[in-house]
């Protein structure tokens, strides 16, 4: 197709093999967005768009920025689309485009949030598979799991569209004789939401329907090597009619904007997801401001087999929990904790489970481990499973996947390390990768000494038959998320979730728990005038 044949807005345009190249709504402008007089096809064109921010219900094409390539983690050499780094102007203007909407937006009645957040699901759930190969081409998450996260969003929407008519207060019997006394929850004002690249749809919008859901208008910053797929969300809100100026798309390096952004005094909360580091910044900035924070960080989480468990469901689930999408999630399985009597048994059953896992392109049907997100990551869990050598003894993986066009990606075998003691740095340390050790224990009570020895305590499982094992662990586990007979990662969307320690900031996310931080209590009573 010629620069003359321009793709009209929202049009679905074929190549001659049949794929549809944009089902989004931004053809036209992605088109113009090339800017090389070398691109004739709009083939080409797509695969190197520029992208755009969204603030007021306009996309902004940045100038005189620097710009950065989104590229495929399973195919280093595919280059996805141009990122701008971000610009402090172009943040103050998002957070006055959240100002400006927010007074309208707050008086909206619940049946009129609930409806455009119905909106908002069912186009998500019309753009399911085309958003799904983008989360896998863009962040690496295997097509299965990536889609699957797109329909985790749909009903994430949908719960929180219900939410926005639901009671927002009680009532409170009053000392005074005659007096009506009741509390009322209210929106806080503009938001702040950074969001992850590894649950590139589930976490914004777990951050942002309730956001919404309960009256507040948001400015939301995505990690930069999920642009892509963070465009595609801010179409969905576009397309089913949000209001200007309610949620507004900031791109850019976190180096860049990052403190522009939460250390703005427009905004009245930042709820965050990502490293401890990053998130304990945010906090004194928020501190500093008097402004609400929320913030999720990372994991060392634990699973916890006892002699008595079903041995092939725990190495089954354990296998999934900490290599699908090659470890990548700040839930996932990195350490194992066997009872002395069946850790042999328990490790070969793991070894054939992990095998069963294949590691391919992230779009590949069959792909379960998928690549890590960068050459910077590949290097960081190389380096990791060296100190395994030293650390206890490798016997699966510990090195760079380079086989065929494994070669051409960030891929990195599914590594497991035994014997290793519970301070090493290596069971210590967040890895983010597809790196598993495994301890031994004598006892229940060891079992679970070993399982808190880290600072974090985000997720953990134990798998047992055993009733008061399982009681015990309950009560003595030192982690938001707890399960028993089941892997670490997830949590259902309706349910609250976050840790404990250093894995978060001592609040919870999602489900009945999300209107603690999106809102705040006002107590009213009223009195018979002359009483």
């Amino acid at each position: 197709m010629s620069r003359e044949g321009m793709i009209a807005r929202g049009e679905q345009v074929e190549s001659e093999g049949g794929v549809v190249w944009c089902t989004m709504s931004r053809c036209e402008d992605v088109w113009k967005g090339c800017q090389r007089d070398d691109i004739t096809s709009y083939e080409e064109c797509i695969v190197s768009k520029t992208l755009s921010h969204y603030i007021a219900g306009e996309w902004l094409t940045p100038t005189g920025e620097q710009w950065s390539d989104d590229i495929n983690p399973s195919n280093s050499s595919q280059v996805l689309a141009r990122v701008p780094a971000g610009q402090a102007g172009v943040v103050e203007r998002a957070i006055e485009a959240a100002r400006a909407a927010f007074p309208a937006w707050k008086n909206k009645t619940g049946s009129e949030k609930a409806e455009l957040l119905h909106k908002a699901a069912n186009v998500l759930a019309a753009r399911r598979q085309e958003l799904g190969e983008i989360v896998a081409q863009e962040v690496g998450k295997p097509i299965g799991e990536a889609v699957q996260e797109v329909d985790r969003g749909v009903m994430i929407l949908r719960y929180f569209a219900a939410e926005a008519v639901h009671p927002l207060g009680q009532v409170i019997p009053a000392q005074k004789a005659g007096s009506l006394q009741f509390s009322m929850r209210q929106p806080l004002g503009p938001v702040a939401v950074i969001s992850p690249w590894n649950f590139p749809v589930a976490i914004p919008l777990w951050k942002m329907a309730p956001a919404i859901a309960y009256g507040n208008t948001v400015v939301w910053k995505p990690a930069e090597v999920a642009s892509l797929t963070a465009t595609g969300i801010a179409e969905v809100f576009a397309q089913a009619g949000l209001p200007a100026g309610v949620v507004n798309l900031v791109l850019g390096k976190g180096s860049t904007i990052g403190n522009v952004l939460t250390g703005h005094a427009g905004l009245r909360a930042i709820t965050f997801t990502g490293s401890d580091t990053v998130g304990m910044q945010i906090a004194e900035q928020a501190a500093r401001n008097n402004i609400k924070y929320q913030l999720e960080m990372g994991g060392k989480n634990a699973a916890i087999v006892l002699d008595d468990a079903d041995i092939d469901q725990a190495a089954k689930l354990v296998a999934a929990g900490a290599m699908r999408f090659a470890g990548q999630k700040c839930t996932a399985t990195s350490r194992v904790v066997v009872a002395e009597e069946v850790n042999t048994r328990f490790v070969e059953r793991l070894r054939a489970e992990i095998a069963a896992l294949p590691l391919a392109q992230a779009t590949d049907p069959n792909s379960a481990v998928g690549p890590l997100i960068t050459a910077d990551s590949l290097e960081k869990v190389g380096a990791y499973a060296e100190l395994g050598v030293k650390s206890g003894r490798v016997v699966l993986g510990g090195q760079r996947a380079s086989r065929g066009s494994l070669s051409d990606g960030f891929f990195f075998e599914p590594t497991v390390v035994t014997d290793v003691p519970p301070d090493a740095r290596i069971a210590q340390e967040e890895i983010f990768g597809p790196l598993l050790v495994l301890h031994r224990a004598a006892s229940v009570k060891e079992a679970i000494q070993v399982a808190n020895s880290t600072k974090y305590g985000l997720s953990v499982s134990l798998f047992t038959r055993d009733i008061n094992a399982a009681l015990e662990y309950i009560q003595d586990i030192d982690c938001g998320m707890v399960r028993i007979n089941g892997d670490t990662t997830g949590v259902d969307p309706h349910a609250p979730f976050g840790g404990m320690r250093s894995s978060s900031s001592h609040s919870r996310e999602q489900g009945p728990a999300a209107i603690e931080f999106f809102t705040e209590t006002k107590t009213v009573q009223i009195n018979a005038a002359g009483a």
